[in-house]
């Protein structure tokens, strides 16, 4: 290969890594995300620094064992979980696709109420808009490029936003640094948040996503096993970048005895931290998290259903475009598909221990990883605590299920 051709090449696998970290990062942050980190900001104030540090360590955990085992084996996590044990993957991409599928719906919602919180643009109108984005980027020749492009731009945006907002608000750093090191609250209250946090950052399809779009680019194998970790540290770092910024945004406004509207907390802080203009900014920065959650959750899904049928994967993009077809359609009948939701949170904290779980057991297998491969003792160990903290959460989700049914 001459020198140009291994520039090139260099400069093509750089885009595609950084596309795979945005792309993990930015289906991590999607409205839920926003919810989340304003809800548990005004609650917890500066103590909610501590709960971030922590749920990004035990984060990065997940993410190297994940992407480690599934980019060196070239093997999606359907495939390794199905020669360890035969039918086992068929389970888990059911329960991925399904968690998916459910929290694309959420997506949806989400993008349509930035529409209107951005340009007044009607929740119906914004529901069909939202899916119409989503589909144009498969519909485009080169459609993984397009899409590591929109969640690198819209990702950007996000970041730029939020941080705008932060220079107007002037949230107090010193208390924000000091409690994250050194809570004021008890840990043990803590402890529920970061559970909550963990699961909503590398939980269900999240965490595979970016793994999956490496093993679609055939950056594989251990030979590229330091690019597959600057990737993956890199997609944790974007996602942490943006709930810090977010955290630091709202902090801002609570501290000063503000009390947020308990239906849509993030964008009432907006709001009352920057006036019109901010509550716009916030419109933009859903719009922006539910556009990428929208191609990041609809790629993965079917990335887990394409390698069970040769005809998913022959036509793969017409089966992500009826995917986002199918989340918008529910959306714009069911209108609030708060059950769905509950039901969406359990599973991702049930999915989480068990994919982890599975991927741990196959880093020791040697039909799986190769002869010469050897997983790192420290993440095997970290991993299986992991395991262990997160099945303790799916243990905690599945009550809310009884919610369903009351």
């Amino acid at each position: 290969m001459s020198g140009e051709n291994v520039k090139m090449q260099k400069s093509k696998n750089t885009s595609v890594l950084l596309g795979a970290a945005f792309i993990m990062a930015t289906s991590a942050i999607g409205p839920g995300f926003l919810v989340q980190t304003a809800k548990f900001t005004n609650s917890y104030k500066a103590n909610f620094g501590f709960v971030v540090l922590i749920s990004v360590l035990l984060s990065m955990i997940v993410q190297v064992n994940v992407w480690r085992v599934l980019c060196v084996s070239e093997m999606r996590g359907q495939d390794i979980a199905n020669k360890l044990l035969p039918g086992l993957g068929y389970f888990v991409a059911f329960l991925v696709a399904l968690g998916g599928l459910v929290f694309n719906i959420g997506n949806v919602g989400g993008s349509a109420l930035g529409f209107n919180t951005l340009l007044g643009i009607p929740k119906m109108a914004g529901y069909f808009i939202s899916g119409g984005v989503a589909i144009t980027i498969f519909l485009l020749k080169n459609a993984a490029k397009a899409m590591d492009t929109l969640t690198k731009v819209l990702g950007g945006c996000m970041i730029i936003v939020i941080f705008v907002v932060i220079l107007i608000v002037k949230p107090p750093i010193g208390i924000a640094i000091k409690d994250t090191f050194l809570p004021s609250e008890s840990v043990s209250n803590l402890i529920p948040a970061i559970l909550t946090l963990l699961g909503g950052t590398v939980g269900g399809y999240i965490t595979f996503s970016g793994a999956h779009r490496l093993i679609d680019a055939k950056i594989t194998k251990e030979e590229n096993l330091a690019e597959i970790n600057r990737s993956s540290i890199m997609g944790i770092g974007i996602a942490t970048l943006v709930r810090v910024l977010l955290f630091l945004a709202i902090l801002g406004v609570v501290v000063k005895g503000v009390s947020l509207a308990a239906e849509n907390p993030a964008a009432d802080a907006f709001r009352q931290g920057a006036g019109e203009i901010g509550y716009r900014f916030f419109g933009l920065v859903l719009l922006s998290a539910a556009i990428t959650s929208i191609v990041g959750a609809a790629y993965t899904s079917v990335s887990f259903l394409k390698t069970f049928n040769k005809n998913i994967e022959k036509h793969e993009k017409w089966v992500i475009i009826g995917f986002i077809i199918v989340s918008t359609i529910i959306m714009a009948i069911a209108g609030n598909p708060a059950t769905l939701l509950i039901l969406a949170g359990s599973l991702n904290g049930l999915i989480l221990p068990v994919t982890l779980g599975i991927c741990l057991v196959a880093s020791q297998n040697k039909s799986i990883m190769g002869e010469n491969y050897r997983h790192p003792k420290v993440l095997l160990i970290l991993g299986i605590i992991v395991v262990l903290i997160t099945a303790y959460l799916g243990v905690v989700s599945l009550g809310s299920l009884a919610k369903l049914f009351s």
